[in-house]
């Protein structure tokens, strides 16, 4: 088969100034595409910002014949967001990947969080999801074309100790991605998600190093750019690292009728049935869950 290309693309890949981000930009460039290479360039928690680390993305791409721009935008930010958006159309006359890879971490046990620190991480990872997503979408619907890969996090899907707000901010994603994935087929608009675990400012102190070692953040960059391509999924979830790749999937049990009004115990007394695993599955879409409850309700 033919490799993934991107001429005459234009990808935009927020938080791109190092690890996972400006290993996406420097893959997507070397498939051809042209590049607007995002970041605020702030530390790990999101305070500060320079343009250095997306400026010196760009000249990687500029040396390896490529075409890119910096954008130090915040993607929180709404005029900056337009800004982006406006610099880009205004370039190149169109976009058609958006790569939604910014975040930031501010990790403590919920006992000891400020709220201050839950919103700040949800603003920046789900908004800041959002906001590009927003800016981008009439684009994307008068083109009749975008691919959209949003960045989730086993801590979302499956929990981890001490990330309370960007666990819930990274699960929430999956929750937008499962609508835009409808709301956009018509527009061949396709909207995936990757789950990594890389290697990266956000994670070199929570593993050690012998871990870190297989964990690079070039083991990950493939499953972004088969996500973005022209013959992507649509609304899948795809885990990655280490060279490893997986689909994870919110799946249901058949579960069991109770008859109408049931009471608590009888759902204590049939928890087996309930969630017995034989027969579960993954809804495309909420109506189908309507719909079982409805055939089960009837049979």
């Amino acid at each position: 088969m033919s490799d993934i290309r991107f001429d005459g693309q234009i990808v935009i890949v927020t938080g791109a100034g190092g690890g996972l981000g400006r290993q996406h930009a420097l893959e997507f460039a070397r498939r051809g595409a042209k590049v607007v290479v995002n970041d605020l360039g702030g530390a790990v928690d999101g305070s500060g910002g320079s343009s250095a680390a997306a400026e010196a993305v760009v000249a990687e791409i500029k040396a390896a014949g490529g075409e890119a721009f910096a954008d130090g935008a915040s993607v929180t930010d709404d005029k900056g967001v337009a800004n982006l958006v406006e610099t880009t159309m205004s370039r190149w006359g169109r976009v058609d990947v958006l790569i939604a890879n910014a975040g930031i971490l501010r990790d403590k046990s919920f006992a000891k969080m400020e709220l201050g620190d839950f919103a700040s991480v949800v603003d920046v990872h789900l908004m800041g999801t959002v906001k590009p997503v927003k800016a981008l979408w009439e684009i994307f619907r008068t083109q009749n074309y975008g691919r959209i890969v949003v960045t989730t996090s086993s801590t979302g899907l499956y929990g981890n100790f001490g990330q309370a707000n960007y666990g819930a901010a990274k699960l929430a994603l999956v929750g937008l991605m499962n609508t835009l994935k409808l709301e956009g087929a018509k527009n061949d608009i396709r909207v995936n998600a990757i789950s990594p675990v890389a290697a990266t400012r956000m994670t070199e102190s929570l593993m050690p190093p012998e871990m870190l070692a297989k964990l690079g953040p070039q083991e990950v960059t493939p499953g972004v750019v088969y996500l973005a391509s022209k013959d992507a999924p649509n609304g899948a979830i795809l885990t990655a690292g280490a060279g490893v790749f997986a689909l994870a999937q919110i799946v249901e049990t058949e579960g069991a009728y109770l008859g109408a009004s049931a009471a608590a115990e009888a759902i204590r007394d049939h928890w087996a049935a309930i969630t017995d695993p034989a027969g579960a599955e993954a809804y495309a879409g909420g109506h189908l869950q309507t719909q079982k409850f409805l055939r089960k309700s009837t049979t």
